[in-house]
Order: C-alpha cells, then structure tokens, then sequence
C-alpha cells in the first residue's frame, strides 16, 4: 500500500496507520509517517513513554523525511520487524524499526533477552535525502518532562521511575524536554538509532554502537523468522494473513509469565469521540484462551503448559474452590482498580483516558468453559501433574457451582447482571470437556455429577435461551434481544450446525444485526443493557464467527463473502482492531486486537475444513467444530 506521509502525527492519526512492534514484553506503534506515539516499558501495562496516541503533548519519537513524501511499508518477511520506504523528491530511504529481542537462538524462548532496547534504522537507498529527528519522551502518560543531558555518542533522558538513553550518531539539539536534528543522507549511508529503558536502582541504561544496534536488528529479524519456521505450518486459504495474525497473537504475548493480552493499548475508542474507553493491556482469561485455540492453528504453540502454569498460579487464593476472575494483571495481579487520566485529552478528544479495568471485579461465567476447552484441545501437551489436575477440576466443579447464577456477561456490561446464554453454553462447555478429560484429570468419581448438571444446563439453554418472538436464540434468557454470541451455539459443539433452530439463528444474525456494510455488531446497544451512553462500532470478531458458523453449515460460499467482508478491514500490514466504524469502515477501539485476529484464524481453518470437505463428496454429518487434527 502506497500513499503520502500525513501531515503531523499523533491524537488526530487514523488507528490504522499504525503498526505493532513486540518484543513480547512490551509494545510499540508506529505510524506510517515514521512516529512512535506509544511504547510502554518495561511491559505492555506499563505507563506508557511516548503517548500521542492519546495526546499529542504525551510524547512521540519521529523520523521522517523534510518535505513531502510517499510511503509504503510491511513487515521483514515472517517477522515483527517494520520496514517503512520513502520516496522524496531527491531519493529514496527505509526506515526500519524493532522492539530487540535478544540473541537468544531457541526460538522457544523468543524475546527471553529482551533488553527493553528499541532500534531505529535509517538506509537512503536512492539518491540523497534529508531526515529530520525529533525525540520528546513523556513518562508516566506525559506527567513527566525529563531532563535531557548529553552523553558520548547519545543523549540521557531522566525523570520518573526510570532513565532511558537515546544513542544517536547525529548530533542533536536540546531544550524543554525535546531532542531535535536533520541530516542529509547519500545513497548507502546507514545510521542505527536506540532506545534503551532500565529503571532506577538498577544497572542503568547505555550508549550502544552502532555495530551493537545492527545486531540487534539482524539478531530481532532471525528470532522471529525462526519462530515463525518452527510453528507456522498452515497451508490452507489466506495462508498469509493466518501466518501474520499467529505472529500478531505472539506478540501479544508476554514472555516471562505466559500471560497474553487482549491488546496493546488502553482507550481508543468504540465510537470516535465517546465514552467506551477502556484498557485492554491485561489478561482477560477469555481472550487468552481463545488466542491459544487460535494459536493451535496458526502456530503450533508449545506454550500450553507455560499458559496453564499461570493461570493457575494467578487464580491462586487462600479460597478454597477454583473462584476465576475474569482477568489479571501479566504478572499474575488481582487488583486491576480502574482509574481515569484527566490530563489527557484523548483519541480524537475520546474521554476518558482509563488505565486499570473495573470489568476485573465482575461477575463472568463464561471463563471456565474457555479454559476448559482450550484443556480440551491441548490435552496431549499438559503435563500430568498434580497442581494442573487439582486446578481445571476445581474449574469444572466451579462451574457446576455458580451456573444459575446472573453475571455481567462476556460483553462486561456495566448495567444489571443477567441471565446470559453465552454465560449459560460456556459453563456447560466446561462440564461437557470435564467428562472428556476425566482420566486424565483422574476424576471419574466426579463424572456422574458433571453429566448431570452439564445436561441440566442443557434443558435450560434449550428451554429458556431459544425465543419464538425473534425466532432465534437470544442474549439472555427470557429476551427477544438479539446477540452475536449466540454465533457460539455450533461452534463448541452445543447444537448441530444444520439444526434448524441454529440456522435460524445464523439467518437473525446476518439479517438484523449487521451494518449497511455487512458486518456484525455484538448487540443493539439501544436496548440498553449496556448500561452506557453512546454507540459502538460493528465488531469483528463476531463478523468472524458469523463466517465460521456459516462454513460449519455447509455454506461456504457464504462463509468466504463474509471472512472476506471482515478481513477486508485490516491495514496494510494485516493489523486489525477491534472494531469498524459502521458509517465509513475505519478501524476504531483497541489495537492490535487479538479477539479479531483469534476470529480471522478460526474462521479461515473452519472454511478450509468445510472446502476440503466439498472437494472429498457428498455432504455428510454436520462439521467437528472442535477438531483434533493439527493443521498444514
């Protein structure tokens, strides 16, 4: 994708001019004009450093052509290192950005030696060129304005609870917290810039070379491609944008505990300009589930172990049973208290800006089917022993506890907990997987008990979840209100995907819940169950499982003219967020956004079952949806 570099950068940036940098401790985005308006380090929850995303005063580190200029990027084949191409009127330059990984060469351990070190390569490849470099650190969500200082070969950034050097081989002018410069760069001529993090109290950041910084980068691109050789093996349809979202969801990932994020962000926005704000840089215990299955297709992880280990050690409590919250910090944190940054204006004046998330204190049923299943999926790659047995039979039992209770729902409404279907099917996911795995979990004295109110569940779901008035299964029980989620029926194997009542409940979708351009939305959010002021965009996640329900169902040719519709809104990198602004397809709310690559993923396999399935004869049996085989 080509174009002209916009003008400026920062709040007012399109979400989907940026790109994503990882380095699975932390995330950076950089827009297409050569601007890194978000770097969090030393994790993807931390205050962020350069914040313009948010607020242009809250920092951004640029290098960009003088002048006008065409651009066009993607990322180094098969890894997360950005590579953006200039042309000016006097020649041409790449701009080559990445988050280090280290020189680990176990491509299991990837970003293991993360020296919290961002890369920033600069080649003119044509002609000469003039560069201008402008570096305005603002810790602490732009609450600090450090002080600069001079080093050898660099510049020192102090303020806040850490100190970060800039090494640059320009020299740089300095003066109310800012570093500028520009340069003219012939044909051949490389420079390596860096930025290194280290907190205070410990070994302090340094000046690196310029040979250093070269090794980083080559070292940064070896790791992924790598990992993406080891772990990538699908070769069915739209294998690349398989392969990108598997490296997207690993790079949501964070390295030292196994934890994976919803997203790299906090508080872009459901609707440009409203109150549905919120902080995604955390471990939803859904999401991340969801983006192991996603992963089992995309990348063949070997993380399942790693990804149980800490859930089980984050639900940890002095309680007995096996209580989840719905989410936790990366490193295992319970308490998540939202808060509010009055200081920033916003996205495109969004407000409130929230870091912390509220939603972690709710009430959510659906957690322990996610996990559940996902157990169910990996079972040949958990170990056997006794903490992770004790761990998913508490989740079951748990399950079986707390089903007919009311709960926030997997959309985290923050009006009055309800009877939520999707609630409802995951707690009977959970029980139906528990039988499955009762040898394993060495926990057949349980089984009778686990059939039982896995049937009970049952009865209720078909009994109270199914409305003659919508002709469809509905968002609670009792309601006539339509909701994406109940996409989910077929998809963990509830109902048959030619039942008739899920087909009719397919059809609901498609016709009544979809925007002018044929994607899906969660819910209506007139009815206002939500419990919020505003609107929302129309989510890609459920465009996706609206496809995959369509392929269980035999009609593919349905299911690709809406995968198509879907993955049709990434950027020119593959990226997509989490939803699309229904008026004029922009991407809008947080990104990356697993969720909407965890949906690309499984959709595309779903498809290529149903197509093979096609090609091999007559229709048979309705499809597996959740099969055993591995894919490539």
């Amino acid at each position: 994708m080509t174009g002209p570099v916009a003008d400026g950068a920062g709040v007012g940036t399109p979400i989907g001019d940026y790109g994503l940098l990882s380095d699975r401790h932390s995330a950076a985005l950089v827009s297409r004009a050569g601007a890194v308006d978000w770097l969090c380090f030393p994790r993807f929850d931390s205050a962020a450093v350069f914040g313009a995303l948010l607020d242009e005063r809250a920092g951004s580190w640029t290098i960009r052509p003088v002048g006008e200029a065409g651009v066009s990027r993607g990322y180094v084949d098969d890894s997360m290192v950005l590579r953006t191409a200039f042309t000016t009127s006097t020649g041409a330059f790449t701009l080559t950005d990445a988050l280090a990984t280290g020189s680990d060469p176990d491509p299991h351990r990837l970003g293991a030696l993360a020296p919290h070190l961002l890369v920033r390569s600069v080649t003119c490849t044509r002609g000469s060129v003039e560069l201008a470099l402008d570096f305005r650190p603002r810790p602490e969500y732009g609450l600090v304005v450090p002080l600069l200082s001079p080093r050898p070969g660099g510049i020192e950034a102090r303020g806040g609870p850490a100190v970060m050097v800039l090494s640059s081989p320009l020299p740089l002018d300095m003066g109310a917290g800012a570093a500028t410069g520009t340069i003219a760069l012939e044909a051949g001529r490389t420079l390596h810039f860096g930025l290194h993090w280290a907190p205070l109290g410990g070994p302090g950041p340094r000046v690196w070379g310029q040979e250093e910084l070269a090794g980083q980068l080559a070292d940064t691109v070896a790791a992924w491609q790598a990992w993406s050789r080891m772990h990538q093996t699908y070769t069915g349809p739209w294998r690349e944008q398989v392969h990108r979202s598997g490296r997207f969801l690993q790079a949501l990932s964070y390295q030292p505990t196994g934890a994976i994020v919803a997203a790299a962000t906090t508080s872009l926005p459901e609707e440009a300009g409203g109150v549905r704000n919120w902080d995604y840089r955390y471990a939803w215990v859904r999401d991340a589930a969801f983006t192991m299955d996603a992963l089992w297709v995309a990348a063949c992880p070997d993380e399942a172990d790693e990804f149980f280990a800490f859930m089980a050690s984050a639900a940890a409590t002095g309680w007995t049973g096996t209580h989840l919250q719905i989410m936790y910090g990366i490193g295992g944190e319970h308490d998540l208290t939202e808060r509010e940054l009055p200081h920033l204006t916003g996205w495109r004046g969004s407000r409130p800006v929230r870091v912390g998330n509220g939603a972690w204190s709710q009430p959510q049923l659906d957690v322990y089917g996610e996990l559940l299943d996902t157990a169910a999926r990996f079972e040949d790659q958990l170990s056997s022993g006794p903490a992770l047995r004790v761990f998913l039979t508490g989740l079951a039992d748990a399950a079986a506890e707390v089903w007919r209770r009311p709960d926030h729902g997997i959309w985290e409404i923050r009006g009055e907990p309800r009877h939520f279907l999707y609630s409802k099917l995951m707690c009977w996911v959970a029980l139906d997987r528990a039988v499955r795995l009762a040898d394993r979990l060495r926990a057949a004295d349980r089984v009778p008990a686990w059939r039982a109110t896995r049937d009970e569940i049952r009865e209720a779901i078909l009994g109270e979840g199914w409305s003659p008035a919508a002709g469809a299964f509905t968002q609670s029980f009792g309601s006539d209100a339509l909701d994406a989620s109940a996409l989910m029926l077929p998809l963990t194997g509830f109902l048959p995907s030619d039942d008739p009542r899920v087909l009719a409940t397919v059809d609901a979708v498609a016709e009544r819940l979809t925007d002018r351009g044929g994607l899906v939305r969660r819910y209506l959010t007139t009815t206002g169950v939500d419990g919020l002021s505003g609107q929302e965009g129309s989510f890609l996640l459920c465009t996706f499982w609206l496809a995959h329900a369509q392929a269980l169902a035999g009609r593919t040719a349905q299911a690709r003219a809406t995968f198509e519709r879907a993955a049709a809104h990434a950027n020119d990198l593959g990226l997509l967020a989490e939803q699309t602004d229904p008026r004029t397809g922009a991407l809008l709310g947080n990104f990356p956004q697993a969720f909407s690559h965890i949906g690309l993923v499984n959709a595309a396999w779903a498809i290529a079952q149903a197509e093979e399935r096609e090609d091999v004869g007559p229709p048979g049996p309705p499809l597996d949806p959740n099969p055993q085989g591995r894919p490539g």
